[in-house]
């Protein structure tokens, strides 16, 4: 069952995303960037370097509305309502990638709709699985403490980091939009190809 969540009243301010280029920007550790720059899926690169250790837990799946910057990407104005899924992607017992995905309601009666019982399922699997899927976007950002996203990827630290990256992707599934953003963790290591 669907509910509506109630938007967080701190720490509602969006980072400024930015184009993905090849350069690493500044601030950013080779390390973070060989992530955000990565082509590939992000689900198999985790499993790659988890080495079987790979899960995926569910944090949250409701009814809810874009930050200003999501909608804009979607194209689905301020109010419309979105299912957003929220996951944290681990290897053992560390999370590594903080998710989450906006699929725009009006999206869910057609082919999308597998989308939403996707439970501990990486939504990854599915995406590029299917030849059709496109990326339209790729933006990244340095995610600090007063952003919304920063206190849903960190949540579940005891010690919370000064800063974390994230990328957003503009993906076309079976045609309709979908946002996915992926926050890195400080657990995350080295990406080995």
């Amino acid at each position: 069952m669907l509910r509506r969540r109630k938007p967080n009243s701190c720490a509602l301010r969006e980072p400024r995303w930015t184009a993905l280029s090849m350069r690493r920007l500044p601030g950013v550790s080779p390390r973070i960037h060989a992530w955000l720059s990565d082509s590939g899926s992000l689900t198999r690169a985790v499993i790659a370097n988890c080495r079987g250790r790979f899960r995926v837990d569910l944090i949250a799946q409701a009814y809810g509305t874009a930050l200003p910057g999501e909608a804009a990407l979607l194209s689905s104005g301020p109010v419309q309502a979105n299912l957003v899924r929220e996951v944290r992607l681990y290897c053992g017992r560390d999370a590594w990638v903080f998710a989450r995905t906006l699929i725009p309601l009006r999206t869910l009666r057609g082919p999308a709709h597998a989308l939403t019982g996707l439970g501990r399922r990486a939504l990854g699997e599915v995406l590029f699985s299917d030849p059709t899927t496109r990326r339209l976007r790729v933006e990244v950002a340095r995610i600090t403490p007063r952003h919304r996203l920063f206190a849903r990827a960190t949540a579940h630290l005891g010690r919370h980091p000064r800063v974390i990256w994230g990328r957003r992707t503009l993906f076309e599934y079976r045609g309709e939009r979908i946002l996915v953003n992926e926050l890195f963790l400080p657990a995350i290591p080295e990406l080995q190809r």
